[in-house]
């Protein structure tokens, strides 16, 4: 059965970004909200963001609240962010295991279908 994980790390402090807000979206027709987490010490969510019955086919949407992560980090960032809110839309395709890791920095990130 598929499922959906992430992980978010901290690439200008080469750490996980722990208590980092992420929401995830399956879009349609409408913009179904399917789950709001934190991500935990080592900067994962204690559950896949979707499995068993909830996960499907289609296109989706992760929000990343990078910003209130940023600002807790304690480094010195303009006014406004270059980083605040980061839409991330991805499609699944199968029923497989689809991690969508985030590298982050306050000027940069990355993502891609990971493992």
């Amino acid at each position: 059965m598929g499922k959906l994980t992430t992980h978010v790390l901290d690439t200008a402090s080469g750490k996980p970004a722990a208590g980092l807000r992420i929401e995830l979206f399956r879009l349609g027709k409408d913009r179904e909200k399917l789950a709001d987490v934190k991500t935990n010490a080592d900067g994962r969510v204690d559950a896949p963001l979707l499995d068993t019955d909830a996960f499907a086919t289609g296109e989706y949407e992760l929000v990343f609240h990078a910003g209130e992560y940023l600002d807790r980090t304690g480094q010195p960032l303009p006014d406004p962010k270059f980083l605040n809110i980061i839409p991330l839309r991805f499609g699944i395709s199968d029923d497989s295991h689809y991690h969508v890791p985030l590298l982050l920095s306050a000027h940069g990130y990355s993502t891609y279908r990971g493992s």
